[in-house]
């Protein structure tokens, strides 16, 4: 096995780094968490624990965040997510100005400071550089939803500086083949693309999707309503930024119908932003369809969520698998963990299905299926 640390850099310290460092810290000191890793799929993956992830270098644009140490600027404003673990290691990391490109939307400005990014006066640095010289092998793009640009200077980065790519944000790198190939050459590991929470909207409308389809229920329209109170959905209020975002969210939902539904009879989206709420998360999903004798059916579910937690997990999982990847010399898209782990995978397999692959992976088994081209999955918005 390689080197027990795995060393990780951040783009974007907002409210899921936050959530993600705090996590790293309980999970290496709490013996309960040692014993029963709520929200992990195993404590030990694959010889790596929570524990062995080190933060190197952070990315940020926000003027109380950027020159600031790592542990401070992960509990500035404009971050709002609960703080359920305080004592994070003081890690020798400053986080250093990236480039703003299109990751900042012009309408935040209206918004108090305390509610939205203040934009750094500085100048920034080389990321490609300081990726090398702070001994990287990950890099986690948390950047804010609409960062089309940022987002593939980032993965540009990555390939520059011979770094893994986990791609948490809905900007498709993985799952464009153009992008993954370049990774593939490169012999360079890639995950994404738009993480998918440990019980969030998506996978939740996921699995009420299977159910209705695994019990012959025809779904006649369905939809998907979130809003909460973080800088993500104000960020979200600039509805052209939300293309990829309705595009990652609505596929992933999708690929476990039979037959897709018409853009009219579905839809899924952030909705609004209720500043009171913080980070917590409110989602409504509808569903109504047809069962036997063509009688009615409707659903309808409230699931509220602290929204940056619910993924911190499953970025642990994905940063070990890549680690794994990175030991085995394996380079492109990882299929299994990006199907478990993110809404718009290179091939969407369902949720069980990839569970399995991945526990497969770990293991050191079917990693022709996993790292090379698919055999028995259709491309992106596909099923299994």
């Amino acid at each position: 096995m390689g080197d027990r640390e795995i060393r990780i850099a951040i783009a974007g310290v907002g409210n899921c780094a936050c959530a993600l460092l705090q996590g790293i810290a309980l999970y290496a000191s709490d013996k309960e968490l040692m014993e029963e890793p709520i929200g992990l799929m195993h404590y030990d993956l694959g010889g790596y624990k929570p524990g062995d992830i080190k933060v190197v270098a952070a990315f940020d644009i926000d003027a109380r965040k950027v020159g600031k140490p790592l542990r401070e600027a992960i509990f500035a404003k404009p971050n709002c997510t609960k703080v359920f673990y305080s004592d994070v290691p003081d890690y020798p990391v400053i986080v250093q100005m990236g480039p703003v490109l299109d990751g900042f939307s012009e309408h935040m400005r209206n918004y108090p400071e305390d509610q939205t990014l203040v934009l750094a006066d500085e100048e920034p640095v080389d990321v490609v550089k300081v990726l090398k010289e702070s001994g990287a092998e990950i890099l986690i793009n948390y950047l804010p939803v609409g960062s089309e640009q940022a987002t593939r200077f980032y993965a540009q980065a990555c390939l520059d500086a011979g770094v893994g790519f986990i791609n948490a944000m809905p900007v498709f790198i993985a799952s464009d083949p153009a992008w993954a190939e370049r990774f593939r050459e490169r012999g360079i590991p890639i995950i994404g693309d738009d993480v998918k929470s440990q019980v969030g909207a998506t996978i939740t409308h996921r699995v009420l999707t299977k159910l209705f389809e695994d019990r012959g229920v025809k779904i006649l329209r369905t939809y998907q309503l979130n809003f909460g109170g973080n800088t993500d959905f104000l960020n979200m209020l600039n509805r052209s930024r939300l293309k990829s975002k309705k595009k990652s969210k609505t596929q992933a939902v999708q690929a476990e119908m039979k037959e897709p539904l018409s853009d009219q009879n579905i839809h899924i989206g952030p909705s609004d932003y209720v500043p009171w709420l913080n980070d917590n998360k409110i989602c409504h999903i509808r569903m109504e369809g047809l069962g036997f004798g063509k009688v009615p059916i409707e659903l309808e579910v409230k699931l509220s969520v602290e929204d940056s937690p619910n993924s911190g997990g499953v970025i642990i999982d994905a940063i070990r698998c890549m680690k794994l990847a990175l030991d085995r010399g394996s380079g492109g898209p990882l299929y299994a963990i990006s199907a478990f782990t993110m809404k718009s995978p290179p091939i969407q397999y369902t949720d069980s299905e990839a569970r399995k692959m991945v526990e497969a992976f770990i293991a050191g088994e079917e990693e022709e299926r996993v790292f090379g081209a698919p055999s028995v999955a259709e491309p992106v918005g596909g099923k299994v």
